[in-house]
């Protein structure tokens, strides 16, 4: 059985150049879509979620 990562535009992205994708299932992947080629972040998604709560609550 294959897994195929589905990578897409973060909403959080701005409409510019300066952009990042994700990758979510039971780890999120963070990339750059500029430099794909230089690899990727793997968080736990539960760790994931946790960033994004605390950073949305600044």
């Amino acid at each position: 059985m294959s897994t195929t990562i589905e990578w897409h535009k973060s909403s959080y992205s701005a409409n510019g150049a300066n952009c990042v994708e994700v990758a979510e299932g039971p780890v999120t992947g963070v990339r750059d879509t500029q430099n794909r080629e230089l690899g990727h972040l793997a968080v736990p998604a539960p760790e994931w979620a946790a960033l994004v709560s605390a950073v949305r609550g600044l």
